[in-house]
């Protein structure tokens, strides 16, 4: 009898949908209520609750993880007329739904190599639709993990024509986000106002120190005693966009500069992921020109 009951419990359990519930929005009192109560009232279980109320932009953040019976459409559709009350953005996703990642990279294959080997195994909750090269160097690479390698060397009079392909292929792919994995190339104005907020870049330095080229030769000449790469949302400010994540590692002045590039490939792999696997999870809110990560 005992055995019977768990089994039907643990059946229950499996027949749950579970979904993410995400708000960005101007701050009102009562919010977090208006949410919660229908939710409760449908039968829905909150698994978790992270919020934040930036006081100097009077803007509230709000990821909230819930399951129930109830399907996704239907579910959707309650919500929107509680959603229309909101100035701002919010949405209900799918929880196993894995967000598609068009990755761009150059000669560097640290933060590719990293990127496939943790969607691979699991620990990046995404999916590689494909990755664009201006070189042909990791063609081998990606092609054994099993991706579609595109070749689309630019120089400066076809830059157009090259960002126009790379915006037809996150398309036709049906990508969420553009990855720049050391991708070597400076985007253009019209390229970064296209795709705001959905592009993220790893850049080798702790921003906003050394911006630019040759970061790690910039903080040799500084004597820094710690080093550092920077995840962040692409604008058309060189080096300037929502800074998502950071990492550091310690130096001293024994270290070349080829030391400081040989060290810091692993942090920006670090970085690099840690931004990803936050934005697949839906943590990452755009505030300004700054970001907000619930965790």
């Amino acid at each position: 009898m005992l055995i019977s009951l768990l089994f039907t419990i643990d059946l229950k359990i499996m027949t749950n949908n579970r979904f993410i519930l995400k708000v960005n929005c101007k701050d009102e009192r009562g919010i977090v209520a208006r949410i919660t109560t229908p939710l409760y009232q449908w039968g829905c279980t909150l698994i978790t609750l992270d919020q934040f109320t930036d006081l100097e932009t009077e803007r509230f953040f709000m990821r909230l993880t819930l399951e129930g019976e109830i399907d996704y459409d239907s579910l959707n559709q309650r919500l929107k007329p509680i959603f229309d009350q909101f100035e701002g953005d919010c949405s209900l996703i799918r929880y196993e739904q894995k967000m598609r990642l068009l990755i761009l990279c150059s000669k560097p294959d640290h933060c590719l190599v990293d990127l496939l080997a943790k969607t691979k195994r699991d620990s990046l909750p995404v999916e590689i639709t494909g990755v664009i090269s201006n070189h042909d160097h990791l063609r081998q690479l990606v092609e054994w993990y099993g991706y579609p390698y595109h070749y689309l060397p630019v120089t400066e009079e076809s830059k157009d024509s090259q960002e126009k392909q790379i915006a037809e292929l996150f398309h036709s792919y049906k990508a969420d986000i553009i990855i720049l994995a050391r991708y070597m190339q400076i985007l253009s104005n019209k390229f970064c106002k296209q795709f705001e907020g959905k592009a993220i870049n790893i850049h080798h330095s702790f921003l906003p120190s050394f911006k630019g080229a040759q970061p790690y030769k910039q903080a040799y000449n500084r004597g820094v005693k710690i080093i550092g790469a920077t995840a962040h949302f692409v604008t058309g400010d060189l080096d300037e966009g929502p800074i998502i994540q950071q990492e550091i590692i310690r130096v001293n002045h024994t270290h070349s500069p080829k030391d400081l590039a040989h060290y810091g490939a692993d942090v920006e792999a670090i970085a690099l992921s840690k931004a990803v696997k936050y934005t697949a999870e839906h943590r990452v809110f755009i505030n300004d020109n700054k970001t907000v990560v619930l965790k």
